[in-house]
């Protein structure tokens, strides 16, 4: 008796040493899949049962969440990668709204209670196993002996059930009931799996609502405008994609480059939020689609003013001829001027669309035009106002160099917008991933001016998505999108004045990264031949680095063109 009594001490205190690794195995667990897993088959190692299933409550059904037994070889859900397909389990009837007692899960769900079967071939009526006696029959099985536990959280709720199936005897490996100590011991590990898996539920539910919510963000930021619409969600996923190509290249410069789960998630919400700042731009100057669009394109009114010069000319005219001038010599006359103000009208609007590069000829000749005076409400003014002549002056595109720095400014805002936000340890680089990817490698980008040794992969990464994604894009007012090679093209004159990182540029192109994103979100007529042997052989221009001081005060500050106003969204007056 007193070899029995310490047989039976040592088993008891093997098993509390065994619960007390797993409650501390659960408790550093953050993978909802894994987490799961580690409830499932530690239950069933501890009462040495050849199968068992893990459910999940969801809304009114018990949904399978994994599903083990082992002599039939059968491994769905958790880390398996392999789906549970099989119907919930309702916990009432949808019709009448009664409880559903007949199934042993539902039972100790809805009753929670743990429910102990010695054999279910010999039960009564009072549970309905022929779906497990088909699933028998079909499988040349026998589900014996059950053994049902509700997963309970802090609050008293049921968030899932967990049961085991056909314990077996360690000497003889027969199938026999679930010992009373076993069930004791498996509703100890219930409780702290529930109170864990609740844990990990919520954290799952804290992360979705700040995805969502940052998608939300991001959504809103592309509805506010029609040209951008769908860069903030394109760009996460060309970031993701690339990071991957880093991660796979196991033999070039990047093979030590790897992310863990955590990490992957912190560059996803990085990679929503990098231009969350955008929700401060003006949306007359982000979709300033000519030089003279404010709230409305101004060339409507030149038109006018020049209709007013065009309909004076004509009264001239008349007033000419009843003067004694010849009718056609003053005809004549006016047509020549008509033409003349017309050709006039149409260069200007040939201006205000900013396709072309303006030379400095054009300029002058816009100063000019815009000297000539026309009458209105009896009154002499300028043909161009001083901010007209100097919005149709612009030499490239249809911007400003004040609306530039605002444009570029949504950068300022969104690392200020970032750096307010408690983000938890996990999630800290979320600034910096999000607020460089429009620095350079020579520094010569913003809103730092950043130097390439000291940004990180993710940043670099995030950079490349960007162009690349803005080069394609179909949605933009000033320009239409760029064939792959016309994009790839400019991409790697980006990379030889040292804009992008040469070398996660080549491996943009070695792994196929922007085909493969090419045939999945760009239209048939983009897609063409590329010679990436060419882009591969370009080569980045020599830049001086300067001293590490200099370089460390570049994270502190802004560049001084991004403290004044503009990086506010207020626009100075024309100069």
């Amino acid at each position: 008796m007193e070899s029995l009594s310490q047989s039976g001490l040592e088993e008891k205190l093997e098993k509390l040493e065994l619960l007390m690794r797993i409650g501390t195995a659960l408790s550093a667990e953050r993978s909802k899949d894994r987490l799961i897993e580690m409830i499932l088959l530690e239950a069933k190692a501890l009462c040495n049962a050849d199968g068992g299933t893990l459910y999940l409550r969801a809304d009114d059904t018990l949904r399978f969440a994994i599903l083990r037994t082992d002599s039939l070889g059968t491994a769905l859900g958790g880390s398996t990668g392999k789906p549970v397909d099989l119907p919930p389990l309702p916990l009432h009837d949808p019709l009448t709204g009664q409880p559903n007692r007949s199934n042993v899960a539902t039972y100790a769900a809805l009753l929670k209670q743990s429910v102990n079967i010695p054999d279910a071939y010999e039960m009564s009526t009072e549970f309905d196993f022929s779906g497990t006696k088909a699933f028998d029959e079909r499988n040349d099985y026998r589900s014996k002996s059950f053994l049902t536990v509700p997963l309970v959280n802090n609050d008293g709720t049921v968030i899932g059930v967990l049961q085991l199936l056909n314990a077996k005897d360690p000497d003889s490996g027969e199938v026999v009931p679930f010992r009373a100590d076993h069930q004791r011991v498996v509703e100890s590990l219930a409780s702290q799996a529930g109170i864990a898996l609740d844990n990990q539920l919520l954290l799952d539910g804290q992360r979705e609502l700040l995805e969502s919510f940052i998608q939300m963000i991001a959504a809103a930021i592309d509805a506010k405008s029609p040209y951008t619409g769908g860069h903030c969600e394109r760009v996460p996923i060309l970031t993701e994609m690339l990071v991957r190509a880093a991660c796979d290249d196991q033999d070039g410069p990047f093979r030590e480059f790897s992310l863990s789960d955590e990490e992957w998630y912190e560059l996803r919400i990085a990679a929503w939020l990098h231009d969350c700042g955008k929700v401060t731009t003006p949306v007359h100057v982000m979709d300033k689609a000519t030089k003279l669009e404010t709230i409305f394109d101004r060339i409507a009114v030149v038109r006018a003013r020049f209709a007013v010069l065009e309909r004076d000319a004509r009264v001239a005219m008349l007033e000419t001829v009843l003067a004694g001038t010849p009718r056609a010599d003053a005809e004549a006359a006016f047509e020549a001027q008509k033409a003349t103000l017309r050709e006039e009208l149409a260069f200007l609007e040939s201006a205000n669309i900013g396709s072309e590069f303006l030379p400095d000829a054009s300029r002058a000749r816009i100063a000019e035009i815009g000297a000539r005076v026309y009458v209105e409400n009896g009154q002499e003014r300028p043909l161009l106002s001083a901010d007209e002549v100097y919005n149709l002056q612009i030499q490239r595109g249809t911007l400003t160099a004040e609306e530039r720095l605002v444009i570029n400014g949504h950068m300022v805002q969104t690392v200020k917008m970032l750096e307010r936000l408690p983000f938890p340890a996990n999630l800290r680089r979320v600034p910096e991933y999000a607020g460089g990817h429009h620095e350079k490698m020579d520094g010569g980008g913003y809103p730092k001016g950043i130097y390439a040794g000291d940004m990180s992969i993710p940043a670099r990464i995030m950079a490349i998505a960007d162009v690349f994604e803005a080069l394609t894009a179909q949605d933009r007012p000033y320009k239409k999108g760029k064939t792959l090679s016309e994009a790839m093209r400019i991409m790697a004159f980006m990379k030889r004045d040292n804009h992008l990182d040469p070398e996660l540029f080549d491996l943009f192109v070695r792994s196929g990264v922007y085909r493969e994103y090419g045939h999945k979100y760009l239209p048939e007529e983009l897609i063409d031949e590329v010679d990436e042997a060419s882009l591969l052989a370009v080569t980045p221009k020599p830049f001086t680095v300067p001293p590490e001081e200099q370089r460390k005060r570049r994270f502190l500050e802004f560049l001084p063109e991004y403290m004044d106003a503009t990086v506010a969204g207020e626009i100075p007056a024309a100069r």
